[in-house]
This record gives C-alpha cells, sequence and structure tokens, in this order.
C-alpha cells in the first residue's frame, strides 16, 4: 500500500475542538484559565489566528495542529496605521485599507474597532485598535461644520459618529 494511499472513513482535518484557548479583549491569551506568558508563544498565536468562514469559528495553528480559540471580542488587532496610504497592520501580519465606515466603539470600553477581511467573509471580521493605533488615528480626526473628518489615504472622509 503507498503512502500516498487515502485512510477509509477520514475526509479532510480532523474536527475542530476547544482547548481552552481563549483570546481577550485586550489582546491577551489565557490556556484555561491561566495567562500565556510566553513572549513568543503570544507572538505566534497572534500571527496563527484564523477564521474558517465555514465553520464559522477562529483557529490557531502549530505546525500541523489547529485548535479552536474562543474570541472573547475580535481575533484580529490593529497594531499601526499609516494615514497617507490609509493602510492599517493586523495582528496577523495582513495589512488592508481601513474603511472608516465600518468604525464602530467596542460596548466594553469604548476601544475602536473597524471590520477587515470583507474580501473572505460577508460583513467582515472585528479588528480592535491598539492604544497606539487608536491614538494616531483620533488625533488625526478634525471638526468640520457639525461633522468630523479624517484626512487618510489622500482623501477627506466623514467619520461616523461615536
Amino acid at each position: 500500500m503507498s503512502g500516498d494511499a487515502a485512510i477509509p472513513g477520514l475526509t479532510g482535518p480532523p474536527p475542530l475542538q476547544p482547548f481552552g484557548l481563549i483570546l481577550h479583549h485586550d489582546g491577551h491569551f489565557t490556556h484555561e484559565g491561566a495567562p500565556i506568558r510566553n513572549r513568543l508563544l503570544r507572538a505566534h498565536f497572534d500571527r496563527s489566528v484564523e477564521y474558517l468562514p465555514d465553520e464559522g469559528e477562529y483557529i490557531v495553528r502549530l505546525k500541523h495542529f489547529r485548535g479552536q480559540v474562543e474570541v472573547q471580542e475580535a481575533g484580529f488587532f490593529v497594531r499601526s496605521i499609516e494615514l497617507e496610504s490609509g493602510e492599517i497592520a493586523l495582528s496577523d501580519g495582513s495589512r488592508e485599507v481601513l474603511d472608516v465606515s465600518t468604525l464602530s466603539v467596542s460596548p466594553i470600553d469604548g476601544a475602536l474597532l473597524c471590520r477587515i477581511k470583507r474580501d473572505r467573509v460577508l460583513g467582515g471580521l472585528p479588528a480592535r485598535f491598539r492604544h497606539s493605533a487608536q491614538a494616531e488615528f483620533l488625533q488625526a480626526i478634525e471638526p468640520e461644520g457639525d461633522r468630523h473628518v479624517v484626512s487618510i489615504g489622500g482623501r477627506r472622509v466623514v467619520c461616523p459618529e461615536f
């Protein structure tokens, strides 16, 4: 029997199972209630969060292992913003243009949220701004009449009411 032969009864990856990993609203991870303190492991988890639209679940990957992660508010975080280009850098290492119209405020603590990966998931996924990215964005907002605008990506864009 060839090593490439399919094993009868197995199709696709094993079913997802929770394994006690939680991504909290502020971006820290815990496993079975204990904080993940190892800096390299936390950085790997940040980069390896994925959303599986068919399953409707967030996962992390460690080599060939994939495990379900409970996400409290957002699976991705806005690490920085470049106002000139309008691009945001995300915790998974990807970059995309911020759609200002998707901004909202976290009901937990007032942090900014936006919608990302809208080309992959209908309606997009929430991403939470880190403190420095939020501060930079908020400092760029200017009053204009009875509304607020921001110069981003070479355009002046009206901000949603927060």
